[in-house]
């Protein structure tokens, strides 16, 4: 959204602008996702049977 504000600008058109910046920013903030997202879930540690290294090399050479 742009809004254009000139210089000698009466004060009900920068009311106007004021109101129309407040409208916009409200209306963005109402969306707002309410899911939560447990991460607790992917928390944790792996066990590998080979060097972590050794896998980072296969990986990248192939």
């Amino acid at each position: 959204m742009v809004l254009v504000l000139k210089k000698g600008a009466s004060e009900e058109e920068m009311q106007a602008i004021k109101d129309a910046m407040h409208a916009s920013v409200s209306k963005h903030a109402k969306i707002k996702s309410k899911k939560v997202v447990n991460i607790k879930q992917y928390a944790g540690s792996i066990v590998l049977k080979e060097d972590p290294l050794v896998i980072q090399n296969k990986l990248r050479h192939e």
